[in-house]
């Protein structure tokens, strides 16, 4: 699938002269300014005004290309959700079918407050294996990212994932989609769920005490060291849940397992510990299982790290309508295409995006750009 063919079926409601400019050669050229280290409307224009006779080469551009304030406009009123469905759509055609573990987490995008009006929170879905975001859900404020969780699992095939989320994602509800949609699950357990939590950390602690005497346990250690830091990892996985209330065990959907992954860090001679304590579905039978997917968690916090420093996520001030939601969109698509390059893999994100600038036919190869017939 072509980037034009992606946004084929997007309707354009503009009347009159608002149409002067073509609605998908817009989508088109923003992704690709992106793409060349724009990170907002102002030097997206910029980019476009530049680059028109490559763009000429696969768009129309009957009337040459659009200021910044009516890329701001346009992108101000475009409906976001069907924008993050041809996103779907194009990043699905790219990457096939999704496997290994896909992350959700949410990142507050602080450059979209306007005024009295809150921030706002994107929840992603980000398959770790591949390195791509599968999908995003928008949302006013963090306070209202479990609704967006729900709404992103209705929109994504899981056969055969594992999926992961913090303590926020630990509801039966979500859960019990994660199911629905064929996959399995690791999730965090915290205070939000206060006695499936303390039921955990009691059979954790009396279980050591007697040193797991007829508990079928299973437990690696794993030790880091890097730039002066030195972090071991102890994981301790159960495949039974017999232990716990009948009532609790069964409000989660496929419960079958729980683990524990204590980390001690020691950086200049200081040292810490944590425990983190997780529910697990039947799909993942062995401790290696466990620890892959809950270590494979990071990636959609590294995601959001990439989307602050290369792309320059929170100083972008674009927050007017759906604006912020549809740039954060372009970013991911962005970041995609290049996480997808298979060239150039010992450059940096930063590097690669600059090559895209400097380089029309790496970045044509990038974006699946055909020219016109």
């Amino acid at each position: 699938m072509t980037l034009q063919e992606a946004f084929s079926q997007v309707e354009d409601h503009r009347r009159g002269p608002a149409r002067r400019h073509d609605l998908k050669e817009m989508i088109v050229m923003s992704i690709c300014a992106v793409l060349c280290g724009c990170d907002d409307w102002v030097d997206v224009a910029d980019w476009c005004e530049e680059e028109e006779d490559w763009l000429k080469t696969f768009l129309m551009l009957a009337n040459g290309t659009p200021s910044h304030d009516t890329f701001g406009k346009v992108f101000r009123v475009l409906d976001g959700k069907v924008f993050e469905s041809c996103f779907r759509q194009w990043i699905a055609d790219i990457v096939g079918a999704v496997k290994g573990v896909v992350a959700f987490d949410g990142k507050t995008v602080r450059g979209s407050k306007d005024g009295p009006n809150t921030a706002l929170h994107m929840v992603s879905a980000y398959a770790t294996e591949l390195g791509v975001s599968l999908g995003q859900e928008g949302t006013a404020g963090k306070g209202n990212e479990l609704a967006a969780i729900k709404a992103l699992l209705d929109t994504l095939v899981l056969k055969g994932c594992i999926v992961t989320m913090d303590a926020l994602g630990c509801q039966t509800e979500v859960a019990a989609r994660i199911v629905a949609q064929g996959g399995d699950y690791v999730l965090a357990v915290k205070e939000n769920q206060k006695h499936l939590s303390q039921s955990i950390v009691d059979f954790f602690t009396t279980a050591e005490e007697h040193d797991f005497r007829n508990i079928d346990v299973q437990k690696r250690v794993w030790v880091e060291k890097d730039h002066g830091r030195l972090e071991t990892r102890r994981v301790t996985f159960v495949a039974d849940v017999a232990w716990m209330d009948k009532s609790m065990r069964e409000d989660w959907k496929k419960l079958a397992a729980v683990g524990m992954i204590e980390s001690e860090q020691e950086i200049k001679g200081k040292a810490s510990i944590e425990r983190r304590h997780f529910i697990v579905s039947s799909g993942i039978k062995t401790v290696e299982q466990f620890a892959h997917a809950a270590r494979a968690h990071w990636g959609v916090e590294a995601m959001h790290w990439v989307l602050d420093v290369t792309f320059r996520e929170d100083d972008c001030r674009v927050r007017k309508g759906h604006g912020a939601r549809n740039l954060s969109a372009i970013r991911k698509f962005a970041l995609s295409a290049l996480r997808n390059d298979q060239r150039h893999t010992d450059r940096s994100l930063r590097r690669r995006r600059k090559l895209a600038d400097r380089r029309p036919d790496y970045r044509a190869e990038l974006l699946g750009i055909k020219p016109l017939q």
